[in-house]
């Protein structure tokens, strides 16, 4: 039970989409360097501890989010106007072009930023199942299931799609079918898959609609679900810290 509670992915994922999104709010609006690195922070430790990410999934964790700050901060440090930083000190001239403390500054808050916001949005979406957010919605968010099962088909057809594909390029292999290489050869390679492609997606489609329509699909307002995602006191909890999180800035003195 206490190994479950420390896992993310036991939360209900309604919880965890919408909790993150006020403190997503604040880190976004923020002007200042360390209220996005304290949620970018927050973030990181959150995924690390209970997300119980894979081996790349952690490699992405640990490598991405600093490289993608990095980025931001010389690019928009490149692309911030002189005219605004011309008071602060100059780090690097080459010919007429400055690049100024004050840019750098204003990219790597830029950077944080971005940084913090998509490490909040990875708390539900490295450690939620597609499908038991969309039977969620359904019974706490009173979606529509005409909606839900909408996009559970959808969800359905990636993989369908992932197979097919594969199948079509066998079957180009083995009948000899070689366009040749570069970029022109490929596009004309895929292109061939397009065809046979649309025309499993439109069986499969008439598969499912059959399917659905035989099990009385849209008869009734309301329809009842094999498996329930309940709402739990550890998901108040977890709602109840996202929102705490907001003012850890204001209580450290930062702001």
């Amino acid at each position: 039970m206490s190994d479950s509670i420390l896992s993310l992915r036991s939360y209900n994922p309604v919880v965890k989409v919408l909790a993150p999104v006020p403190a997503m709010i604040v880190a976004g609006l923020s002007r200042d360097l360390w209220t996005p690195a304290v949620f970018a922070v927050i973030g990181l430790v959150m995924l690390l501890i209970a997300g119980r990410p894979r081996a790349r999934t952690l490699a992405w964790l640990l490598a991405g989010p600093p490289l993608l700050v990095a980025l931001l901060t010389v690019s928009f440090g490149v692309w911030t106007d002189p005219a605004l930083v011309d008071d602060t000190t100059a780090v690097l001239e080459l010919g007429p072009f400055t690049l100024w403390s004050g840019a750098l500054v204003t990219g790597l808050a830029t950077g944080l930023r971005v940084a913090a916001v998509m490490l909040l949005a990875l708390i539900a979406g490295l450690t939620t199942d597609g499908t038991d957010l969309v039977r969620s919605m359904i019974a706490h968010l009173r979606m529509p299931y005409r909606i839900g099962y909408a996009g559970f088909a959808a969800m359905r057809f990636v993989p369908r799609f992932r197979r097919d594909l594969e199948i079509i390029r066998l079957a180009h292999r083995v009948r000899g079918v070689d366009g040749g290489r570069g970029p022109v050869a490929t596009l004309r390679r895929y292109s061939g898959y397009a065809v046979p492609l649309l025309a499993g997606a439109m069986r499969h489609g008439d598969r499912v609609s059959l399917a659905m329509e035989a099990r009385g699909f849209g008869a009734h307002p309301t329809r009842t679900e094999r498996r329930h995602v309940p709402l739990r006191a550890r998901d108040a909890v977890l709602a109840l810290w996202l929102v705490a999180v907001c003012f850890v800035p204001h209580l450290t003195g930062v702001l």
